[in-house]
């Protein structure tokens, strides 16, 4: 896939927003973006999940900046970038963006599964795009529990190589091997010494960047403005050793021995058993699991399911409808009430807009065991009833749920 030449000075930068799954590219990706608004900047954004849900798709759609238009924004869904499928769809989405305008950056977010030389491959042919920046997020609390602080991540790629093997060890240490800056996250929940012994574990995977980390997206956008052109020449023979490799890969759309599952449902979580399942269930198998949720007990709240291996966190991203309107103190004029009734009677479920959306990404041999505890936590009829009369549920989940910031 070639454009038209291009001069250099008129080629569209691209930053690639790079990491395995729940590294913190979504909290980046937005804080890049709001700040690019403030400082009156023509940003573009591409999203990847390879989730039919695409809940990384609506949270980028929802900030202010988006506005969920087509011609600063484009989701790709249910297939990862890196795939022959994926590469076909974010050429589309590029041309898209850049045929009526001339965005000063298009910043990529991929999803977690995605290995990095498909894009790099394909960047380097284009004459229309210049790749400045392959971002590698690394989430830091993942490496301590799972990696002993890093030290057990390059021996066990190691071992992959020497049984030909390859799985999600291969794809962390790649994803680092390929990036121009190395970036890494949630080090305030690491004690400072440690983050240093986690940035000196992985530091020889690629001596040739500096290691930067980032806490809460906090990432300058004029930083990522400023990075230069990336250098394939660096990266030109292990491209070459792992061709054959990639070509493979390519064909699947979930790579990695990696499996998809999705849960809908209109019913809230009984939090007590969602407590439970959580903490009986998820091991370092289950990679990732996201989406939308309400509970029983927290009724009114629209919540945000954030999970990534055996970490969990709850933000509230703001109000359901159908709360709004049984609140008898809500503030809305009679004809926003009417307004809002019309709108409600629309939603499929029974609880009004009210619904449970989630995906679940993990190991083939995990991930249906995991979906289907989740599905228990669901209300029985029985419970339903006692909800509707306005029965009480146990709730262990932290009282305090911080709000999504936009």
């Amino acid at each position: 896939m070639q454009t038209p030449s291009t001069s250099s000075s008129d080629r569209v930068p691209i930053v690639i927003l790079n990491g395995f799954l729940g590294s913190g590219k979504t909290t980046l990706f937005r804080s890049l973006l709001a700040e690019s608004k403030k400082k009156n900047l023509h940003v573009c954004a591409v999203v990847n999940d390879m989730s039919e849900l695409d809940v990384d798709g609506e949270l980028i759609a929802s900030t202010d900046i988006m506005e969920s238009n087509s011609l600063l924004f484009q989701s790709i869904h249910s297939c990862v970038l890196s795939s022959k499928k994926g590469i076909e769809k974010l050429h589309a989405a590029l041309h898209e963006l850049a045929s009526e305008q001339q965005p000063e950056l298009i910043i990529i977010e991929t999803s977690g599964s995605c290995h990095p030389l498909p894009l790099i491959e394909y960047f380097k042919a284009q004459s229309r795009f210049k790749l400045t920046g392959v971002l590698a997020l690394v989430d830091t609390l993942m490496l301590a529990h799972d990696y002993d602080y890093g030290q057990k991540l390059f021996p066990m790629m190691q071992h992959n190589l020497q049984h030909q093997k390859r799985d999600m060890i291969n794809l962390l240490v790649e994803q680092i091997m390929f990036c121009s800056h190395l970036i890494l996250t949630k080090a305030d929940r690491i004690k400072e010494e440690r983050l240093m012994d986690i940035a000196h574990a992985i530091q020889p995977i690629n001596p040739f960047v500096s290691i930067l980390s980032v806490l809460f997206g906090k990432l300058s956008i004029e930083e990522v403005l400023a990075m230069p052109g990336y250098n394939y020449h660096r990266v030109a023979q292990l491209a070459e050793e792992l061709k054959p490799v990639m070509e493979a890969e390519a064909q699947g759309d979930r790579p990695y021995n990696m499996a998809t599952r999705v849960i809908k449902d209109d019913r809230p979580f009984h939090p007590q058993r969602l407590w439970e399942v959580c903490h009986q269930y998820l091991d370092q198998r289950i990679y990732r699991s996201k989406g939308f949720f309400w509970l029983a007990s927290r009724d009114k709240l629209s919540l945000l399911w954030n999970q990534a291996a055996g970490s969990i966190s709850l933000e509230v991203i703001g109000h359901w409808r159908s709360g709004v309107l049984e609140d008898e103190n809500n503030g809305l004029l009679e004809f926003e009430i009417e307004l809002l009734r019309e709108r409600l009677a629309k939603e499929p479920g029974r609880f009004g807009d009210r619904h449970c959306h989630l995906t679940v990404i993990g190991d083939k041999t995990q991930v249906d065991r995991f979906t289907e505890a989740l599905k228990s936590c669901f209300l029985n009829d029985a419970e339903i009833e006692r909800w509707r009369a306005g029965g009480a549920f146990r709730d262990p989940w932290p009282k305090k749920i911080v709000k999504m910031a936009d």
